[in-house]
């Protein structure tokens, strides 16, 4: 584990040398708090959702008109008892477009062999701000109604390379609710 001013912190999971603004499809994984179980329930293998479950499934949804400069676009997604899977694809757009790729990785501290290096700072227009929007949206509303709501400060990401694990992450995603009573997050 390595430090930061002489304390301990952990380790970023995002993949070294990738920008996550790149024009991608993403599986993304966001739990709850201690993964309780805000978002509803499942009876005969489908998801009931809670109120504040339907404002996660609805702030999903308005994500890529939130933010059309960056060519959104979602894939399958399920909102389960105390997390939240979903496909989301950033395109190409002004942000990510190789015109602009000199200059976005002289701002982040690109090497000069040209290798882009994530750099801790400010995150905009990528993957991680898209996920902060959202999760923000999310508990604004939701702390109206729970105040004890909170979100796991991390996220985890996958990034699909191929249409083989396109189509296996998209079935997991489809079936997630029949799997509940087994899942790992379900406790």
């Amino acid at each position: 584990m390595a430090k930061f001013k002489n304390k301990y912190r952990i380790e970023s999971t995002r993949l070294k040398n990738w920008d996550y603004s790149r024009q991608a499809a993403y599986f993304i994984t966001i739990c709850t708090a201690n993964r309780e179980h805000f978002f509803g329930k499942t009876e005969n293998e489908e998801i009931i959702l809670s109120l504040i479950g339907s404002i996660v499934e609805q702030e999903w949804i308005k994500t890529p008109d939130i933010r059309p400069d960056m060519n959104l676009e979602l894939g399958e997604f399920v909102v389960m008892p105390n997390h939240f899977h979903g496909i989301i694809f950033i395109g190409n757009n002004e942000f990510n477009s190789d015109r602009d790729a000199m200059c976005r990785d002289a701002m982040h501290g690109v090497s000069t062999n040209g290798i882009y290096k994530n750099e801790f700072g400010p995150q905009s227009k990528n993957l991680s701000s898209i996920l902060r929007g959202f999760k923000s949206a999310v508990t604004i509303q939701a702390r109206k109604i729970n105040p004890e709501f909170g979100w796991q400060s991390r996220f985890h990401d996958q990034i699909i390379r191929n249409t083989k694990s396109f189509d296996a992450i998209s079935q997991y995603i489809i079936d997630n609710p029949k799997k509940w009573v087994d899942d790992e997050f379900n406790k």
